[in-house]
């Protein structure tokens, strides 16, 4: 196993150079004078302009050719984590993606661990149950919610229970500075508790249904009405065999939506005014931040190679009968 996760590692770090490349050219070619996005804004004489305009051109880089800047930014992300500079924060990326960053995975660890402990178990009823009030039940109200896009069903819960209700706030970030752990603690649930149901029931709609098919196939094969032949408990025909077998269809939706949330939600964390990855890049894009556009960007594209791996891991683990040499 170990000398397979070597080789799929040594596989996909080339992927992720060629992604570098292209992100860094798709760059260079929008329309636009990046280096005018770094210059103050206070008015300025047209000869300070232009030396202004100069020194910074110097200092970016763009005196050398495209080749160079692509060497010189991907030399300082690999051997001194330097991600370069932002123009709409002035100041390098890494400081103005380090507290998004912490934001997102707060918010997405709260939606894993609710997305994995309702997807599944319901899931798995709606196939054993296929036909019934409560399959029938989970299905309409999963088609409900897949349909309904994510910025309207944040408005809803906001107009419901922040502004009707006035349980929860309705969106930004908690101050903490002054309170507590136990406050602060308390302050972070009474702000995730809006942002994290949204996400975990968008989430839900199409992975109760994809555990739900992938359990019915496993269901429907011979060694499954073989094991039932022999005697065993329903329980275990369910939890010991089908579900084992369904795994390896349903891993692959799993994991690819547990680290697409990481990545952020961008329209979510805009509607609840959240401070994480997502939104962030929206700012970025209306500001025409280059820099830190490529970075986001990049780092999204790690996280889809780094999903593929782990993907490819759960499947020897799920089933035997792949062998990983």
């Amino acid at each position: 196993m170990l000398k397979y996760i070597i080789k799929r590692i040594l596989i996909l770090i080339p992927i992720v150079f060629v992604i570098s490349i292209l992100l860094f050219t798709l760059s260079e070619l929008m329309p636009g004078d990046p280096v005018r996005m770094y210059l103050p804004t206070t008015p300025l004489r047209a000869e300070q302009y232009e030396r202004v305009y100069e020194a910074m051109y110097i200092r970016l880089g763009r005196d050398k050719s495209i080749v160079e800047q692509y060497f010189r930014w991907i030399t300082n992300i690999v051997f001194r984590g330097e991600f370069g500079y932002s123009s709409m924060g002035n100041r390098p990326v890494a400081d103005m993606v380090a507290v998004p960053i912490r934001n997102t995975l707060i918010l997405s660890a709260f939606v894993n661990v609710f997305y994995l402990a309702i997807a599944l178990p319901v899931g798995i009823k709606m196939a054993t149950k296929r036909g019934s009030l409560f399959d029938n039940a989970f299905q309409i109200g999963s088609l409900a919610t897949y349909s309904v896009p994510s910025f309207f069903l944040g408005l809803i819960l906001i107009f419901t229970f922040a502004v009707r209700l006035s349980w929860f706030p309705m969106g930004g970030m908690p101050n903490t500075f002054t309170l507590s752990t136990g406050e602060v603690i308390i302050q972070w649930v009474r702000y995730l508790v809006l942002p994290v149901t949204t996400l975990t029931i968008i989430s839900l709609a199409g992975a109760m249904r994809y555990v739900r098919n992938a359990m019915i196939e496993a269901l429907s094969q011979d060694y499954i009405r073989t094991a039932r032949s022999k005697g065993l408990s329903e329980k275990v025909v369910i939890y010991s065999h089908a579900l084992r077998n369904a795994m390896i269809p349903i891993s692959t939706i799993i994991v690819f939506t547990l680290f697409s949330l990481f990545a952020g939600a961008a329209v979510t964390e805009s509607v609840f005014a959240y401070n994480g990855m997502g939104r962030l890049l929206l700012a970025a894009v209306r500001q025409r931040d280059s820099m830190l556009i490529i970075t986001m960007n990049l780092f999204y594209a790690t996280i889809n190679v780094v999903a593929v791996l782990v993907a490819d891991i759960i499947y020897g683990l799920a089933d035997p009968r792949i062998k990983l040499r």
